[in-house]
C-alpha cells in the first residue's frame, strides 16, 4: 500500500512538472503583454519627406523603452521589424526583442517605419530620422551617441541594412536641429534579412518597394550588398539556410562585401528554423540572440 501511494505521488509531481513545462513553453513571446514605452517622440514634425522634395502628413511615433538605470548600459538599438513591406511584425519582432533588449541594459527605439507603397525613399528615411533622434537625446536618455545601432528582421532587415549602407554626417546648415545629427549607425544586427533587391530577393518586398518592373539603377541602390563600403558600420548577421522566403545567400553576399572591404563581421548560419526561425521562438531564436548579445560586448559596445 506505502509503495503504491508513493508511485502515485511520484506519478502527480511529474504530470504537475510536465504540464508546467508545457505551458511555460507554450508561452510565446505574443502571448506576453506589451512593455509600456518611456516615452512617445514624433518622428517628423507633421510633415515628413517622400523623397524628390515632396512631403506628406505625418503622425509616426517612435516608442522608447529605456531600461532601469542600474541595468543601463549606455547602448541603444533602433528596431525595425519585418513584415514584407506591408505591415510590421511588432508581436513577435518589436515589443518582446524590446524587452529582452531592456533587461540587457539596451536601450530601444521601436521604429514602425512608413511601409513604401513604391515610394523606394520612404523607409530609409524614417530609419535615418529615427537615428538621429536617439542622438540628439543621448542626454535625456543617457545614451553614448557612439552606442546606437539599428536591428531589423526580413524586410526590416532590408531596412536596417539600407541604413548601415546609405547614411550622411548630417547638415550643419539645416534649420531643423535634428538634421545636424550624423544618420550612421555604430553597429547593426541583421537577422533573416532581405539585403539584395536582385535574383536572392524576396520578391514581395521588391514588389512593394520598387514595383513590379523596377529600374535597374534602383535594383543596385538598395542591393546593400553592392552598397558597402569602408565605412558601413561592423555588422551581425543570423540566417537559417533552410530559409526559403529570403536565401541565406543575402546575408553571405553581404559578409562577402564586408569582408572585402575588411570590416568586422560575424554570420550565424543556424541549420532549421526557416523564415522567421520556427515562429520566433525556441532553442534557436535564443541562439541568435545569445550570440549577437557576446558579439556586441566583443565590439566593445556593451560589458
Amino acid at each position: 500500500m506505502k509503495l503504491m501511494k508513493r508511485r502515485f505521488l511520484l506519478s502527480a509531481v511529474s504530470l504537475f512538472f510536465t504540464g508546467l513545462a508545457s505551458t511555460l513553453s507554450a508561452q510565446t513571446p505574443a502571448t506576453l503583454a506589451n512593455p509600456t514605452p518611456t516615452e512617445r517622440v514624433n518622428l517628423w514634425p507633421g510633415k515628413a519627406p517622400v523623397g524628390e522634395g515632396k512631403f506628406e502628413d505625418c503622425s509616426l511615433e517612435l516608442e522608447v523603452f529605456l531600461p532601469p538605470a542600474d541595468k543601463a548600459s549606455g547602448a541603444a538599438i533602433v528596431l525595425c521589424p519585418g513584415g514584407g513591406y506591408i505591415r510590421h511584425v511588432t508581436d513577435r519582432e518589436g515589443y518582446p526583442i524590446a524587452r529582452w533588449l531592456s533587461e540587457h541594459g539596451i536601450a530601444t527605439i521601436l521604429l514602425e517605419y512608413r511601409l513604401p507603397e513604391l515610394r523606394h525613399q520612404v523607409p530609409l528615411l524614417d530609419a535615418q530620422r529615427a537615428i538621429r533622434l536617439t542622438r540628439a537625446n543621448t542626454a535625456a536618455w543617457k545614451i553614448d551617441p557612439k552606442r546606437i545601432g539599428i536591428l531589423g528582421f526580413s524586410a526590416g532587415g532590408h531596412v536596417a541594412s539600407t541604413a548601415a549602407t546609405h547614411f550622411d554626417n548630417g547638415n550643419a546648415d539645416s534649420p531643423d536641429p535634428i538634421e545636424r545629427f550624423s544618420c550612421r549607425p555604430d553597429f547593426a544586427w541583421l537577422v533573416y534579412p532581405v539585403v539584395t533587391m536582385g535574383k536572392y530577393t524576396n520578391t514581395g518586398s521588391r514588389n512593394e518597394l520598387l514595383g513590379l518592373q523596377p529600374q535597374p539603377e534602383l535594383v543596385r541602390l538598395y542591393s546593400n550588398e553592392t552598397q558597402v563600403t569602408t565605412d558601413t558600420p561592423p555588422t551581425f548577421l543570423a540566417h537559417a539556410v533552410d530559409d526559403k522566403p529570403v536565401p541565406p545567400e543575402n546575408s553571405r553576399q553581404f559578409v562577402a562585401a564586408m569582408k572585402a572591404h575588411r570590416v568586422s563581421v560575424e554570420l550565424l548560419e543556424l541549420p532549421t528554423g526557416g523564415h522567421g526561425l520556427n515562429g520566433c521562438k525556441g532553442p534557436l531564436w535564443e541562439q541568435w540572440k545569445a550570440a549577437a548579445l557576446t558579439w556586441l560586448a566583443s565590439q566593445k559596445v556593451i560589458p
